[in-house]
This record gives structure tokens, sequence and C-alpha cells, in this order.
């Protein structure tokens, strides 16, 4: 009897151990092995790569693993460039292409594969993966290399087309399709190979109608005036061999033959193309006409009441900016009916890119609900009773903790028939008493007519109120303001930092500089002109900043555009290569030689909106070890 418990006791220990050993197992799932990053390999191709009196245009290239191609239509590019373009087709461990233009006698033929050769399973990229023929006897083996960069921000562009020109007349650019071509990457970078010995002009070009020629005015485009001579030098590398992590085995050295140039930045930029129309007109609301301009009218456009009185309108816009044009109307009576119609007289861009004279009948509807008097009078009446006094609301923009450079700001949602800037009043706190201040300013915005303004020179760490009496404003419907009250405190100065720009490097003296102070998102925070090479900046909330640097050269006060056709570069941009902290309380000098960093490291990667694929390979790796 004891042997068969003895024998049992062993048996329910076995399988105890199998649950928790199986129960143990089943906790995760086995990673599968280290993460495959190898990419894909060539192995061989039809015809040869760097085959010379190729006749065909069928080209097809075999790799060690099965592939796939990302992006083709935007990666690959085939140089001398295709008006047809090729086919280009994945199959198995092979990329087929088939060449539809025909081939030119005595030319080298570059199929620039970027990374768009990744593997089937990881996507791990070949990456500058290039293949080479050529339909005559010898191979163009020359090569130039850059960096395409937005002329407005430094900002790396990818995927713009960069091309060559032997032809150095500048027309070229707008009459000749390029001789070769590449594209940019991730990062802005470019190579254009299989180059013939010669003299070169470079250029950029967002191509729009894929035509290889800058044909159109929104075409973004970048040119250089420099002439370039492609050619080689032999320069020597070492590899070194270590026999552990502190211990040297050996060093190599090896020749290698590098191309020049490699180092050309062409800046990007789009024309000021001025193309004026009327784009459309509504009438959202009952009270409001909206007209819509392709761009801000260069001449403000005049409206005439076909079937009303034009003085009963109100107009609304920005200038000198604005596309938008909202024109409010005043008389109830008036926006009540379902079509109103003015004649619009206005400047528009005709097929010779003039702006002539162009008048319009416009016609503006609403559709009004048909409204039942007795139940309309009877909801104004429970309305009248519930609020006996309606008025015109004000919305201000005044923070508690003030800013001791900002103005208090009230705005309306509609705009302003009276008002009265006596009844407007701010008081400083003294102890426990208010005491009104005399000595500040109140006008209406300039821009937005909505909205007034009151500015003042704030004491640090003083108490303030506004106070609006009733009947301060009035609108144009009739309704006034009640009264208001809002107090506020101006901050410390303790709270804000300081930092000082010294400029150093600057070619020409004579420029004036503009300096913007940006934020981690690589928006403006502060503008300020330089001052005998410094750009100050102060009252600072804490936190991470940068600068950027503009050469002005026509002294307007903001970045300008370049123009190819009159030979105008864009106005010079720089940025500093460095995030500052800030902090409360805290000042600093930073000196800042705006060439000591190359242009294309100037701005930092957590500014860029175009992040290198690099980047983003890196991290999709680390999702992957992560999930396993």
């Amino acid at each position: 009897m004891n042997s068969i418990k003895q024998i049992l006791k062993i048996a329910f220990s076995i399988v105890s151990t199998i649950i928790v050993l199986y129960s143990c197992a089943s906790i995760g799932r086995p990673d599968g092995g280290p993460l495959d990053e190898t990419p894909p390999k060539f192995v061989g191709s039809t015809p040869d790569i760097q085959a010379t009196n190729v006749d065909k245009k069928k080209i097809t290239i075999l790799f060690d693993e099965y592939i796939k191609l990302e992006n083709a239509n935007e990666k690959v590019v085939v140089s001398p460039p295709q008006i047809q373009q090729p086919l280009i087709k994945p199959s198995g461990k092979k990329v087929v292409v088939t060449l539809e233009d025909s081939l030119k006698a005595n030319t080298t033929y570059t199929i620039d594969f970027g990374d768009a050769i990744v593997d089937n399973n990881e996507g791990n990229p070949l990456g500058d993966f290039t293949f080479t023929f050529s339909t005559g006897s010898q191979i163009d083996t020359l090569a130039i290399s850059g960096t395409v960069l937005a002329a407005k921000d430094l900002e790396p562009i990818k995927n713009i087309l960069v091309g060559l020109h032997e032809n150095l007349n500048d027309t070229a650019f707008t009459k000749e399709p390029f001789l070769r071509v590449a594209r940019t990457d991730s990062k802005g970078e470019f190579t254009i190979h299989g180059i013939a010995p010669g003299k070169y002009r470079v250029y950029a070009l967002k191509d729009i109608d894929q035509n290889y020629v800058f044909s159109q005015k929104s075409e973004w485009i970048a040119y250089s005036d420099s002439i370039y001579i492609p050619t080689v030098e032999e320069r020597i590398k070492q590899d070194t061999i270590w026999k552990d992590s502190l211990t040297v085995d050996s060093i190599h050295t090896h020749k290698y033959t590098h191309h020049l140039p490699d180092d050309i930045i062409l800046k990007a930029f789009e024309e000021d193309f001025y193309n004026q129309y009327l784009i459309k007109h509504e009438r959202k609301q009952e009270n409001i006409l909206t007209l819509y301009f392709a761009e801000y009218p260069d001449t403000i456009p005049t409206i005439k009441g076909l079937d009303f009185d034009e003085s009963d309108l109100v107009a609304d816009y920005r200038l000198p900016s604005d596309t938008i044009y909202n024109f409010w109307v005043k008389d109830s009576l008036l926006y009540q009916r379902d079509t109103l119609t003015i004649q619009l007289d206005y400047l528009h861009t005709d097929t010779l890119n003039q702006l002539v004279a162009k008048t319009d009948t416009l016609r503006f509807t609403f559709k009004h609900k048909k409204v039942d008097k007795e139940k309309e009078s009877k909801k104004n009446k429970d309305k009248k009773e519930e609020d006996l006094t309606p008025f015109l609301q004000i919305k201000p923009d005044i923070s508690s903790n003030f800013n001791v450079y900002d103005y208090l700001r009230l705005s309306f949602e509609e705009p302003i028939k009276y008002f009265d800037n006596n009844k407007i009043h701010i008081m400083q706190k003294n102890d426990t008493l208010w005491n009104e201040i005399k000595d500040f300013t109140f006008e209406q915005d300039q821009e937005f007519i909505k909205q007034f303004n009151i500015y003042h020179e704030w004491i640090p760490d003083e108490s303030y109120k506004i106070i609006v009496d009733s009947l301060a404003f009035q609108g144009i419907y009739g309704l006034y303001t009640n009264t208001f009250e809002q107090e506020f405190k101006i901050k410390k100065l303790e709270e804000y930092g300081t930092v000082q720009f010294n400029i150093s490097g600057v070619d020409s003296e004579d420029s004036p500089i503009i300096v913007e102070l940006l934020d981690s998102s690589d928006k403006v925070v502060r503008t300020v002109k330089a001052n005998n090479g410094t750009a100050d900046f102060y009252y600072l909330d804490p936190g991470k900043y940068s600068a950027r640097l503009i050469i002005d050269k026509n002294n307007n006060g903001k970045w300008d555009t370049g123009n190819f056709e009159n030979n105008l570069q864009p106005e010079d941009v720089y940025y500093y290569p460095q995030m500052v902290e800030f902090k409360a309380n805290w000042s600093a000098n930073q000196d800042w030689n705006i060439k000591q960093t190359p242009l294309p490291k100037q701005k930092l990667n957590e500014l860029k909106k175009q992040k290198p694929d690099d980047d983003k390979k890196k991290k999709t790796n680390e999702e992957r070890r992560r999930r396993r």
C-alpha cells in the first residue's frame, strides 16, 4: 500500500513539473534568432554591369535573395533622362528594367536605384546601387555630388531632380532637357554618375511636367553661378584590425579613387509669380459676402451694389496680404433677401501674365428657411424675457501671467460701428489700492478691424486691471458692450532669460542682418535686426531655442526668394548649429561664426521636418527587436 502511495506521489510530482515547465515555456515565444540587417547582394546581370557596345534595351539584374522595390517611380533615375518612363519590375530575386526610349549611340547609361532595392523579409535597403553600361566602346566614369537645401530654411529637399548641362548658356535650363540626372535622397544629397570629361552647369528642378526643363513658374529650382569640371584624385584609406577592444592587430592602407567636386550646394526656391484671379464667391452666412482671390490683390477691388446700396457693406480684410475679403451687410432688411448682386472691378492676370482690369457680375444667394411668424414671435418673446438686455460680447486676449513686452487685445465677433476710448481704463495696484494710469495707447488694429489693442510700458511684478465701462463699443448691428473687468499681473524679470549672439563671418558688412530666434519646432519666436554684429533677445521664457540668420540684401526686413531670369539668387540664410537652453534669470553670450559649420550641417536634425531615412530604418529595426 505504501509503495502504491509512493508511486502516485512520484507520478504527481512528474506531471506537476511538466505543467510548470510548459507554462513557463508558454509565457513568450522564441526570438527567432538575430534580426537580419544584411541587404541584398548583387550577383550578376544581363548585360554585365559596365558592359560596352550594348544594343539591347532590356536589363536583368540578379541578387542573392528575394527582393522588392520601394517607391521605384520616385527613387529610380535613368540617365540620360528618359522622356518615356522605363518599365521597372521586381521578379523574385531579379529586377527587370526595360527602356522605352531609343538608345543613344556612344553614350554611358546609368540606372541609379538609390535605396529602392530592399530584401523581401526585413526591408533592408541596398543603398546607393547604380547599374552602368555603355552603347559605345567606353564607360564614362566621372561623378559629382552635393546637397540640395531649401533656401529659406535649409531644409533638406528629398527627391528633387538634379541635372547637368554642357551647354553653359543660361537659356539651356529653360529650353533643353538635362544631359544627365540624379535625385536627392532623404538628406538632400545627390550623386550624378557616368559623366564624360568637360565643363558643366548644375541645376535642381522639381519637375512637375516631367520634361526635364524649367518650364513652369511653380516649379522649385536651384542653380549655381559656378562652372564645374569633374575630376578624380587618389586618396588613401586606413582600415584598423583589432585583436580585442583595446589592442590593435594591424593597420591596412588602401588607395581608392575619389570623385570631385563632392561639396556642391544648391539652394532651392520657388520664384514669386503673381497669378491673380477670383477663385470663388460665396455667402455662407446671410449677412456676410465673401470673395476668394488666388493672390492678394495688387489693387483693392471695388464693389458696386446692383440691387442695393454698397454703403450698407463693411469691408473686413487684412492689408496688404489678404486673399479673403469679407463684406458685412449692415441692414437686416437687406441681408434677409435671398439674393444680392454686385459688380466687382479688380485686376486679373491674363494669358500674357499681365494684370488687366476685369469686371464681373456676382450673385450671392442664401436660402432662408420659411419662418412660422407665430412661433418666431413667441420664441423672440421668450428670449427677451430670458435676456432683456443682450450685449455685444468682448473676447479678451489677456493672460493672467502677462509678459512685460506684450499688449492687451480686445476682439469682437462683428465689426465695430462706434467706440469711446474714454470708457477704457487701466488701473495699477498700489498696496491694496487701485490707481488709474493715463499713459497708455488705445487703437484699432491696422490689420484686424474687429480687434483693438492697448499698449503700455508695464512694470515687472506689478498687478494691473483693465476696466471697460458699459456702452464703450457698439457693433454694426446696434448692440453695445456691457461692463468688463479683468486683472492681470506682469511677470518678474527673474522669470526670463536673455541671450546675445555675437555674429562673425559675414562677407559684406553693408548688408543688414536679420536674426530670428526659433523654438524647438523651428517656429519663429522673436525677430531682431543685428546691430554692430550683435543680436540681443530679452525677456525669453525658459526653454530650448535655436536661431536663423538672414542676409537682408534689399533691406526690406524679410527673406526674399530668387529669380532665374534676372540671375538673382535667394537671400542667404544660416542656422546657429546648436540648441541653447534658456533658464529663468539666465543670460549668455553666444559666439556665432556663420561660415564655421558647413551649410548642410547647420540645421539640427531635431529642427528638420525631413528626417533621414537611415534614422527611420534604425527606429524600425529597434521596434522589430522589441516585438521579438
